[in-house]
């Protein structure tokens, strides 16, 4: 098999959009339409006694939609076939979603912190 030289910045934007590719597929609410027909709706108790409604798997493509570290795998191997084989095509791609899933670290970072300094302004 031919060895594949990547350099530390390409490596970096890989693991962004996969990391992007894999909250999309998992956790937005864009593609819960992708998600819905693989899981149902089961109303769950608590240790407190409350319920909840929870969505859970139907089949394993559902629990694969449904769990990030499943997802990722699938979302890693999908972005490294794609650089690899169809690179001119694959590359906009991985690139806007390497800069979208550095966008969503940043963002929860910025999140918490704004938290954090609400909540001890609040003290």
């Amino acid at each position: 098999m031919k060895s594949i030289d990547i350099d530390w910045l390409t490596y970096l934007i890989l693991l962004l959009a996969s990391y992007r590719l894999t909250h999309l597929i998992v956790f937005d609410k864009i593609t819960e339409f992708i998600r819905n027909p693989f899981l149902k709706k089961e109303i769950v108790t608590d240790e407190k006694g409350e319920e909840h409604v929870k969505k859970v798997p139907t089949s394993k493509f559902g629990y694969l939609l449904n769990c990030y570290w499943c997802a990722g795998i699938w979302s890693a191997i999908f972005i490294t076939i794609a650089f690899i084989w169809i690179p001119d095509f694959s590359w906009p791609v991985i690139f806007i979603l390497s800069i979208a899933g550095g966008q969503a670290i940043l963002e929860t970072f910025v999140g918490v912190g704004t938290k954090l300094v609400k909540w001890f302004s609040e003290r």
